[in-house]
């Protein structure tokens, strides 16, 4: 699961906090739309719309800026779909994850001729984490919020997510966290320190991660549907691996993948991974 893909199951699982943040005030009604934007050039699994009362709040996360089509071309794309279905005033939020230097970041507007469309940007590490701080279904954006002490703020959100009564949402908040984390935070042992690996076996999101797994299976076949989703989540936990290391995991046969990934999640460093891929290619 990538981590706009994240962010999009927060919003489509907590649409009112979604709102409530980037509108500014309290919805009445707030529904999530399943649509489909089929026409080329939309991937319809990489937009969340939220109906309110009066308006559409079209939302994209982004973990580097587009650049085919460009940025502003492609909002207006989209909100001409978008309101050709559903005839009533669309508001566009493009939410950047990972700061970078790039000028798609700082554009808002579509300007061709008499053609000109708008749309709102926002840059999580430019914004107060006090925000996301106080509200528990926020807090996996706060650790790439601004700050001068980055490693105190991941502290203080873990503090937060530890908090939380709701166990299903306390699980969740932890997975989705460690995840974004990652885009700020290269020191892997310390996210999982921090906000406890055991939750991350339980979460829907980590769910998600087989789910996708298994229909990338469905598509490529088994074996090599599960050795690719196992990759992508040894990629999330120790970051990239060698080539060496890849090679070995992909030659597994299914039973020993299936092994695998029943105990990764039990791995403290990449040490411990070579050592169970040694032992499982003595038995094999």
């Amino acid at each position: 699961m990538s981590n706009d893909n994240i962010c999009k199951f927060l919003a489509e699982e907590y649409p009112r906090d979604l709102a409530r943040w980037l509108l500014g005030n309290e919805p009445q009604e707030v529904r999530v739309i399943k649509t489909e934007l089929s026409l080329k050039g939309i991937q319809a699994d990489t937009v969340t719309l939220l109906q309110t009362n009066d308006e559409i709040l079209h939302i994209e996360f982004q973990t580097l800026p587009p650049s085919d089509p460009p940025l502003p071309l492609r909002m207006l794309d989209s909100w001409v779909r978008v309101y050709r279905k559903y005839r009533c005033p669309v508001q566009q939020f493009v939410i950047f994850l990972k700061e970078t230097t790039s000028d798609a970041l700082f554009s808002e507007e579509l300007l061709v001729g008499n053609t000109r469309h708008q749309y709102h940007t926002i840059r999580l590490w430019e914004q107060d984490p006090t925000i996301f701080l106080s509200n528990p279904v926020l807090l996996p954006f706060a650790t790439l919020a601004r700050s001068d002490t980055p490693q105190q703020l991941l502290e203080q959100v873990g503090s937060e997510v530890a908090k939380i009564e709701e166990e299903n949402l306390r699980i969740n908040m932890a997975a989705a966290t460690q995840i974004l984390a990652g885009l700020r935070f290269d020191h892997r042992d310390l996210i999982h320190l921090l906000l406890g690996e055991e939750m991350m076996r339980e979460s829907v999101i980590y769910q998600q991660i087989i789910r996708e797994g298994i229909q990338i299976g469905k598509q490529k076949g088994r074996q090599e549907g599960e050795a690719t989703v196992i990759l992508h989540l040894l990629k999330r936990r120790f970051g990239s691996l060698d080539k060496a290391t890849k090679k070995l995991i992909l030659q597994l046969p299914v039973m020993s993948l299936e092994a695998l990934s029943d105990v990764l999640l039990d791995f403290s460093n990449i040490g411990d991974l070579n050592i169970w891929l040694a032992q499982e290619s003595s038995q094999n």
